[in-house]
């Protein structure tokens, strides 16, 4: 096994996951409890097949993860110390160090894959193509002009919320796999559905200029955004953190699912001279999350004493690769598991925390599946002619996808992306044009109403061809 990687190896988004790991593990749960928090906060555009399958395995992927060494927090008698996050009806996630979950999964994990012998590791190198013959997924095309043959192809390369000019996302963050996938062939679905986070901190400038993920999904010197803040971990408020007005009051039920948070946030914002809204977590205890706390006050802001001022940015892309619920995607030979794949899993608003459960759950099964794949005979060489596709990202497509496909879009915004010069843009645009109306993260201000005819409709592109609304099983 050859394992790709464009960062050192533990410098991953999923490094700087403050979120936990969602898995029905308390005696008052249960994973259809849990499979009906999802497929509410979905906004009606749940997978319930892929849904089911993430909350009837995700304590198995605790309990592996736990066996391989990774330390979660417990009680003084054993058991394991749950958290509770908005839309989740009863206290279900998994922390590791309070909001150093990321961190610790990835040390542990990384060191694991470091001392296996059967894995190959290339770190500091960047797939440039997907190579492909008689119509699947053949090699990859690296960046020193090699080219790696494999009987399959797993895409593990995170989401594409630093495309958006405001974000909490690593810098590379944008889509890389999926434009790899797009230009091979595969088929992409749901991006108009990008989550925004509610409380990224604003006012701060990025340490080193680099970005960060709150969630799953490279790694620099701290938590920040591409913009000018950090993420929050949406647990502060599950431990009693409030959001405030400029009046000092409340204005939003702080656990209700994040569409519905970061709305209010951003008209909040909108509707008075502000550039942020209050985050009031004083009477929180910052021993639960010493490294929030931490980089707070590096940042100048003392959270025991003063307000947080913070507003959305882009955090999590629900849409992405078109798999199946083994991590297949439409072409032969392909794969892809975590923040780059769409299983149709989290629906038009994920529920906070099924993420780092989702990249365990779904890469094991692809795991699994990978290893019936036919045996293929080496890539001699790559067939393709061209240059590859366009993976950079200018701050002005950044500002545009901020600008015209932000919290609120109408079509004459969209219309606009359709010209962009970043490929991944303009698909973008082009799937949230289709859809005509309001749902989750997405929200039409020219089509303010869900229409429940789009219930279960996944919208899907394919190199070439028109734009397909589909129902998958």
């Amino acid at each position: 096994m050859t394992l790709v990687s464009a960062t050192p190896l533990a410098e991953s988004s999923s490094y700087w996951a403050q979120g936990g790991l969602a898995a029905a593990l308390a005696s008052d749960d249960s994973p259809d409890r849990h499979l009906a928090d999802t497929i509410a906060a979905g906004r009606g555009s749940v997978r319930e097949s892929a849904a089911r399958v993430l909350c009837e395995e995700a304590p198995a992927a605790v309990e592996d993860l736990a066996a391989l060494g990774v330390s979660f927090d417990a009680h003084r008698n054993g058991q394991l110390a749950l958290g509770l996050e908005g839309g989740h009806s009863v206290r279900r996630v998994v922390h590791a160090g309070g909001a150093a979950t990321g961190r610790r999964v990835t040390d542990q994990l990384s060191a694991l894959v470091a001392e296996n012998e059967r894995i190959e590791v290339l770190e500091r190198r960047r797939v440039l193509r997907i190579e492909t013959a008689d119509g699947r997924a053949r090699a990859v095309a690296l960046d020193d002009d090699s080219l790696i043959s494999s009987n399959a192809i797993v895409l593990a390369t995170g989401g594409a919320a630093a495309l958006w000019a405001r974000t909490t996302n690593p810098a590379g963050a944008i889509g890389s796999g999926l434009v790899l996938a797009y230009d091979a062939g595969a088929e992409l679905a749901d991006l108009e559905l990008m989550q925004f986070h509610p409380t990224a901190v604003v006012g701060v400038p990025a340490e080193g200029g680099a970005a960060r993920n709150g969630e799953a999904g490279g790694r620099a010197r701290s938590m920040s955004t591409g913009a000018d803040g950090f993420l929050v971990t949406e647990a502060v408020r599950g431990e009693g953190a409030r959001l405030l007005d400029a009046a000092g009051e409340r204005f939003v039920d702080e656990l209700a699912p994040r569409d519905e948070v970061a709305l209010a946030v951003q008209r909040k914002i909108d509707s008075s001279s502000a550039t942020a809204v209050g985050l009031d977590m004083r009477d929180v205890d910052p021993a639960l999350f010493p490294n929030v706390v931490s980089a707070l006050r590096r940042a100048g802001i003392d959270p025991e004493r003063e307000l947080i001022p913070v507003a959305p940015a882009a955090h999590y892309m629900m849409g992405g690769i078109a798999t199946d619920l083994d991590g297949r995607a439409t072409l032969a030979g392909l794969y892809a598991v975590g923040e780059c794949s769409c299983t149709g899993l989290h629906g038009a608003n994920r529920l906070a925390s099924n993420s780092l459960s989702e990249c365990f759950v779904f890469g094991a099964r692809a795991a699994r599946a990978v290893l019936a794949e036919p045996e293929q005979q080496p890539l001699a060489k790559a067939d393709r002619a061209g240059p590859p596709p366009q993976q950079s990202i200018t701050p002005a497509s950044r500002e545009a996808l901020w600008r015209d496909a932000g919290l609120e879009r109408n079509a004459a915004g969209l219309k606009l992306l359709e010209s962009d010069e970043h490929p991944l843009v303009r698909l973008i645009a082009a799937s949230a044009l289709a859809r005509e109306e309001s749902r989750g993260a997405h929200l039409r201000i020219d089509f303010p109403e869900r229409d429940l005819a789009l219930d279960g409709v996944h919208m899907t592109q394919r190199g070439g061809r028109p734009l397909v609304a589909a129902r998958w099983a």
